[in-house]
């Protein structure tokens, strides 16, 4: 048997600390506070100090001094109780004391202490690192030590890399931080994008290479080359279009071993023949929009695009993907009819000729009745005959036998929610003010007059913010399923409107859609929607529902990934290339559902938004 006494052997260690008798080193920190350790303690518990200690030469009374002038002495406080009694009290300390807490002990190679904190702020302070996140991915590269901060920053950064590449500071990014970032599959760049940037970084390194790219030698060309060494293998370079190898890479040839260069050449002419150079896989494409969205997604070449339509991971809906496909086929045809009533069936057969690679790779049975009739059947020349007539059958009598292949539907990718937390907010929005939550709790009881901010009735808690969370369609129904008495507030870009709408039921994610709609009706009696008052506008406006059978919508699965809360056309939030601020699909729109319009005549009825919240509204028990 074997009895352990290490709660009291901790006491009596913290307890030496008190020791002004033996100590042998002193440590002076920020302010010129100063502290009382002993070596054997020290070198034991810390191998920075073990190091450091070595190297110091005692004075006459064979005491050492270090200083340490950039750590506060609140934190090595904590850091020197911890070497000595491995105890770290938390409670009541700000975050930002916790991350400067774990800088600090990495700095003084406490690995121990450091995965701990890192652990920590990961599972219960992730709202505090994504506010703070140009700080905390900046600082966590040093070393590269932190490798689970690593993880969450960088997976925050490939779903929105404008949040790094962007920066005003991008090119002051430590070279482990972009070498991390460029291993990811997931990515969300083009690569003719990724390389520019890598580009930029690399000639903001070396302040002595000319402005002007014309007069640059060879030795310029090494020396861009010898600081990129560790990023240029990185490039996806056969996933990059050839116009665009042409432009932008080909200037920039020499810093390319010449093997590759005359690969790239190679595939470009002939792409089925083989080459030496390896061909990294193309990255995971979450955001589509980057790419069908571009100004020149029609010169797109044909062997990029089948190659991302043979993709089982190509995050749009097929209905989309086929408006994309005939886009790009009529855009390769100058001679095709502007308006489509004038076609000839010799113009059908251009196009079908022109898609002949493409048409093939559609999920066709994976688009719902509706939009085939609407979207396919006026194109349905281009298909064969056999195609159109199964796909016609398989909407009236799905479970008939057909002739024709039916691909599996795409996969989508569910994004992995951050992990929830108790640590409150501050402020509790971005978007409202209390005075906000004051009107809007009013509304929800029908009080005449507004409440007071000491007697509000209600709490509004927080459960999702698009800038934390995240702006796809899908983050709103994964994380708001099964809440009751919520309020959904949204911040229109451009203007200084702020819009929302109070749902008194659930959200229900799992909800079976009526056929040929996205989903179901529901009624409510005390659902209305609002604008705020906020700088310029200087009323707010409330529109409760009027026709209560259809006061909001419960989107089905196959359409959540692009259709958020849906108070019927009256206020929505939708988009097609599944964010909330990209494409202006959100909609307000006077159609008779509620009261009165919460927009002016003068605003256009489609808007994107800045930021949006979800908060559920919980009944104060005292």
């Amino acid at each position: 048997m074997t009895f352990k006494f290490f709660d009291k052997l901790s006491q009596n260690l913290i307890e030496l600390l008190s020791d002004k008798d033996e100590y042998n080193v002193i440590i002076i920190v920020k302010n010129e506070k100063s502290f009382t350790a002993h070596s054997n303690v020290l070198k034991c518990r810390s191998p920075y100090f073990c190091k450091e200690l070595k190297n110091i030469i005692p004075n006459e009374n064979n005491i050492k001094t270090i200083i340490k002038s950039n750590i506060s002495d609140e934190i090595f406080d904590i850091i020197l109780k911890y070497i000595y009694g491995g105890i770290v009290d938390l409670e009541n300390v700000e975050t930002k004391f916790i991350f400067d807490l774990m800088m600090t002990a990495n700095e003084f190679e406490i690995e121990e202490l450091t995965k701990k904190l890192e652990n920590h702020l990961i599972q219960t302070k992730s709202s505090w690192l994504k506010s703070h996140f140009s700080l905390v991915y900046r600082s966590i590269f040093t070393g590269n030590n932190f490798k689970n901060l690593g993880k969450f920053c960088n997976d925050i950064v490939a779903k929105y890399p404008s949040l790094i590449f962007e920066a005003e500071d991008f090119t002051s990014l430590q070279e482990s931080a972009l070498v991390s970032l460029l291993k990811r599959d997931d990515l969300q760049l083009e690569e003719v994008i990724i390389w520019e940037y890598i580009i930029k970084w690399g000639i903001a390194q070396n302040s002595t290479l000319p402005i002007n790219f014309k007069e640059w030698t060879n030795e310029n060309f090494t020396t861009l080359k010898t600081t990129l060494q560790q990023c240029l293998p990185l490039i996806r370079y056969f996933h990059i279009p050839g116009i665009d190898a042409l432009k932008k890479i080909k200037p920039y040839k020499k810093i390319l071993d010449e093997q590759l260069w005359d690969d790239l050449t190679q595939y470009f002419i002939a792409p089925d023949q083989p080459i030496e150079s390896i061909i990294l896989p193309p990255r995971t494409i979450l955001y589509p929009s980057l790419i069908f969205e571009a100004e020149d997604f029609t010169s797109l070449q044909e062997s990029a695009l089948v190659s991302l339509l043979k993709r089982d991971d190509l995050q749009l809906e097929e209905v989309i993907i086929w408006e994309y496909i005939i886009k790009w086929g009529i855009a390769q045809n100058s001679t095709l009819p502007i308006n489509f009533k004038e076609w000839t069936n010799e113009n059908f057969t251009t196009l079908k000729t022109t898609l002949q690679q493409c048409l093939p790779l559609i999920r066709y049975f994976h688009i719902p009745g509706i939009d085939a009739l609407k979207k396919i059947k006026p194109y349905k020349k281009i298909l064969d005959e056999q195609l159109w007539d199964d796909l016609t059958q398989y909407f009236i009598a799905p479970d008939q036998p057909i002739e024709s292949i039916i691909l599996p539907p795409r996969t989508i990718l569910v994004q992995e929610l951050p992990i929830r937390t108790t640590e409150p907010t501050n402020p509790f929005s971005t978007i409202i003010t209390y005075e906000h939550v004051a009107e809007i709790s009013s509304w929800i009881d029908r009080n005449s007059s507004t409440y007071s901010l000491a007697n509000m009735p209600y709490e509004f808690q927080l459960i999702l913010r698009g800038s934390v969370n995240g702006f796809a369609p899908q983050t709103f129904w994964d994380t708001c399923h099964g809440h009751a008495s919520t309020v959904v507030i949204m911040k229109v870009k451009g203007t200084e409107e702020i819009l929302g709408g109070y749902n008194p039921l659930i959200w229900d994610a799992n909800t079976t859609a009526v056929p040929h709609y996205i989903g179901s009706c529901i009624k409510a009696d005390d659902s209305f929607i609002f604008s705020l008052k906020n700088g310029n506008i200087q009323n707010s406006i409330l529109s409760r529902v009027k026709i209560n059978a259809i006061a909001f919508w419960q989107i089905s699965k196959t359409h959540q990934k692009t259709n958020g809360p849906y108070f019927g056309s009256a206020l929505s939030m939708e988009s097609a290339r599944c964010n909330f601020t990209l494409d202006n699909s959100c909609m307000c729109h006077n159609n008779g559902l509620y009261e009165k319009p919460i927009r002016t005549a003068t605003t256009t009825k489609m808007f994107s938004i800045v930021d949006y919240e979800v908060f559920k509204v919980i009944k104060k028990t005292s």
